[in-house]
């Protein structure tokens, strides 16, 4: 993480996500650990790589998906060709993820935009979101 800043660890909705992560999809191989990314679970179907994202909810399925995008083109960077879907183990609901050219795209456009953000000699000032309520970084914004 970005000046060594992590989230809060105790965070409830970290803690709910490490259970789901633990109790779901047992048979699947899961944390994979790739450069700086924990890929939540690796399959191998039909001589194809397809890595899962575990998700508690779909409520915040656009940012999941970016997530999963970006483990998608990390992988594609180091020459392994895979597919991504999201699971919410709790829905019962699987979503399929291509790293299409428009998300690659829209990948490389945020990695640009954070590694600005990074480099600015301070923080910009907090803008309160919806998905500010649940966030285990919100107490370093919002302190």
């Amino acid at each position: 993480m970005a000046h060594q800043i992590t989230p809060d660890q105790d965070n409830s909705y970290l803690e709910i996500g490490r259970f789901l992560d633990s109790e779901s999809y047992d048979r699947d191989k899961k944390k994979i650990h790739f450069e700086n990314v924990v890929l939540d679970l690796v399959q191998t179907k039909q001589g194809n790589v397809v890595v899962g994202e575990i998700k508690k909810t779909s409520k915040a399925e656009e940012s999941a998906k970016l997530q999963l995008a970006f483990y998608l083109y990390r992988l594609r960077e180091s020459g392994i060709t895979s597919e991504g879907v999201l699971l919410f183990p709790q829905e019962r609901k699987r979503i399929k993820v291509d790293l299409t050219p428009e998300l690659e795209e829209k990948i490389k456009n945020v990695i640009e935009d954070i590694k600005r953000i990074i480099a600015l000699p301070s923080s910009p000032p907090p803008r309160k979101i919806k998905f500010c309520t649940n966030c285990a970084y919100r107490e370093f914004c919002w302190a």
